[in-house]
């Protein structure tokens, strides 16, 4: 059903972006300064690093279990309801971190409640949106989306560390849980719209037909497009697309709960710590805005395996670069490559298998993510305790950077993606 137009000098799906990219801005923000948090409630309740590091494994694996079922819910209502129950359930999760007093309650509320929240309400629920409201310029947009993310690093996670200092780390908490209610909540419920006709707009802004139909453009299809989404695990390129993203969890996810403590047991002070950490942010921003653009130009996957043989290198400088050069030489490197992956991955989801069921697609291949996630930071936490530090887990995780970017470049983007098609093709999926 035709919703009312909007301004026709301007494509509404550009303030879907927006929204996506400051609420990406809030939540990765938010998670991404838990690090900051680690050693001062390990020293308030005397925790171990494998200890506090449950609670993120286990927000990490709930997140990525929990995808697919909102990728169902997604495809099913819409993403509007989902984002704002999501961001409600999450911003009232950060606010009740400031009342932790055991594991048990940390695990609960930060591990369980507020990871679901994030999977319903961020960063990869308004990237799947986004691809409804752009085609020709997808990795464009989900990368602006993923900017955000970028930006929450470098403006929330220094902010964390100034903060926590100041006011404690309890009110810490419930500051980040006031962003999310205060800020985040209202602009998500006025911007928030599930598809370009609610608007009387088509897809990337191209101009209404005489007829006034609205409906979106189907003229090519891609080949392993489906009509269910069990279909797509029949073709090689999902379980491609999988394979890379659990190298991009186990990763990512590590350096976020234990890049901070390992810079500060470095000798580091947390100022520094936070200040590389910011730098990562800032790296990763102009990353992420890159391949986007080169990506809606140039294609996807051969710049997924660019991504991550660049973020390997990032890791063999942490580690065999010395003091400032290795700290802030995987900032530098690693970061130009650290959420680059999400807008190809997510778009070349959406190019190969279509829109229909974007939502649980593109949500099993983010439990994927996560899944290795929640292994690299508990393993990771554990390796720390047996060995005395960071090299083992660190040097565990850069070597699996080979296998992602090997299995990237062997996808075949020009068979398979709907870029690279100039007629309706077949529904089915089958084997490559």
């Amino acid at each position: 059903m035709m919703g009312r137009s909007f301004s026709p000098g301007i494509f509404y799906g550009w303030y879907i972006v927006a929204t996506g990219g400051f609420l990406s801005l809030l939540a990765m923000g938010s998670v991404s300064g838990f690090g900051v948090f680690v050693i001062p409630m390990s020293e308030e309740f005397g925790w171990n690093r494998g200890t506090i590091s449950i609670a993120a494994a286990v927000a990490s694996l709930a997140g990525g279990l929990s995808q697919p079922v909102m990728g169902r819910i997604f495809d099913r209502v819409g993403g509007r309801k989902l984002v704002l129950i999501g961001l409600t359930t999450f911003g009232g999760a950060l606010a009740m971190l400031m009342f932790t007093n055991h594991i048990v309650y940390l695990v609960i509320v930060f591990g369980i409640i507020m990871s679901l929240g994030v999977s319903a309400g961020s960063m990869n629920t308004m990237g799947v949106l986004v691809s409804r409201w752009f085609q020709r310029r997808r990795a464009t947009a989900i990368a602006l989306i993923s900017a955000g993310a970028s930006l929450g690093g470098l403006m929330l996670v220094p902010l964390i560390s100034f903060a926590i200092p100041v006011i404690g780390w309890r009110n810490t908490w419930l500051m980040l849980g006031m962003f999310v209610l205060i800020l985040g909540v209202p602009m998500a419920y006025i911007f928030v719209k599930n598809d370009p006709s609610e608007v009387g707009q088509l897809p990337d802004g191209d101009p209404i037909p005489d007829d006034g139909n609205v409906a979106s453009n189907q003229a090519r299809r891609s080949p392993l497009e489906v009509a269910h989404w069990m279909e797509a695990f029949r073709s090689t390129p999902m379980w491609q697309l999988m394979g890379g993203y659990v190298v991009c969890g186990i990763t990512t996810n590590v350096m976020s709960a234990h890049y901070v403590p390992y810079a500060i047991e470095e000798g580091f002070s947390p100022s520094v710590a936070a200040t590389a950490y910011g730098v990562l942010s800032v790296m990763n921003l102009a990353g992420v805005l890159t391949v986007g653009f080169l990506g809606d130009r140039l294609g996807r996957k051969n710049l997924l395996t660019a991504v991550y043989a660049i973020r390997g290198l990032g890791f063999a400088i942490l580690l065999l670069a010395p003091g400032y050069w290795g700290l802030f030489g995987f900032a530098a490197v690693g970061g130009v490559a650290w959420l680059a992956s999400v807008p190809l991955t997510t778009a070349l989801t959406a190019d190969v298998y279509g829109l229909r069921n974007v939502g649980v697609l593109s949500g099993l291949v983010f439990m994927f993510h996560q899944l290795g996630g929640a292994a690299s930071i508990q393993v990771g936490g554990i390796l720390r305790d047996l060995t005395g530090d960071y090299t083992l887990p660190f040097a565990l995780a850069g070597l699996t950077l080979a296998f992602a970017t090997v299995v990237s470049f062997l996808i075949k983007e020009t068979k398979y993606s709907v870029r690279y098609q100039s007629a309706v093709g077949s529904s089915a999926a089958g084997d490559d």
